[in-house]
């Protein structure tokens, strides 16, 4: 467990959480996004890419030696066993990295953003569970039009997260993100002013908010 603050966003694919995660970043709080660190981890030259180049083969890594990010994505959706193969490769490096950037963080509390928090157990990395939710079929119409993929493939990306279900049972904190995307600032902004005087020692616990969007 933390010793300061860590907020945890997390939130089902297309739910909406880097742009939560950017209007924290606007409010002067630091933000660790794992998809990021999965990125970091398997630049050329890294550990991680090195095995997932023996296990997977050569056609998965690029001309410019670099992973070659649809092609692993349709094996590890059609394949549970590759993606769990995977997810060994990656997932202990993803938490030793979030860790260590959780740990030199200089703002009054951190936030880190784990989309397969509960999956991984990573939420023993952070003291507090905030969770950006959006119905399954808002989530399904985002995704298909940002990624530019059919609505198969949609929807074996959101059933390999974590369920909706365990997302909330969990969550200490909830936004609901189905509204205009201006309200999330202000949203952000009032579950800020209850973190930060949680970080301060004002309060010694927080109850759990609900946000609708």
């Amino acid at each position: 467990m933390p010793g300061k603050l860590t907020v945890g966003l997390t939130g089902g694919i297309a739910s909406g959480k880097s742009l939560v995660a950017s209007s924290f970043e606007r409010l002067g709080i630091e933000t660790v996004d794992a998809d990021d660190v999965a990125r970091d981890i398997v630049e050329p030259g890294e550990p991680a890419l090195a095995e997932i180049a023996e296990h997977f083969g050569p056609d998965v890594i690029g001309d410019d030696g670099r992973m070659i990010r649809p092609r692993m994505r349709q094996i590890v959706f059609d394949d549970a066993s590759a993606r769990e193969k995977l997810e060994a490769i990656t997932h202990p490096r993803i938490r030793q990295e979030l860790a260590r950037r959780r740990d030199v963080c200089e703002t009054e509390y951190c936030m880190l953003v784990i989309p397969l928090m509960l999956k991984t157990g990573m939420d023993d990395l952070v003291t507090r569970v905030l969770v950006v939710d959006a119905p399954e079929h808002v989530q399904l119409e985002r995704l298909i039009q940002r990624d530019g993929i059919d609505e198969a493939l949609a929807r074996k990306m959101i059933a390999a997260q974590d369920t909706r279900q365990l997302r909330l049972a969990r969550a200490d904190d909830v936004l609901l993100n189905t509204g205009p995307r201006k309200d999330i600032a202000d949203l952000a902004a009032a579950l800020h002013a209850g973190y930060s005087r949680l970080a301060r020692g004002e309060v010694a616990d927080l109850p759990p908010m609900l946000l609708p969007g």
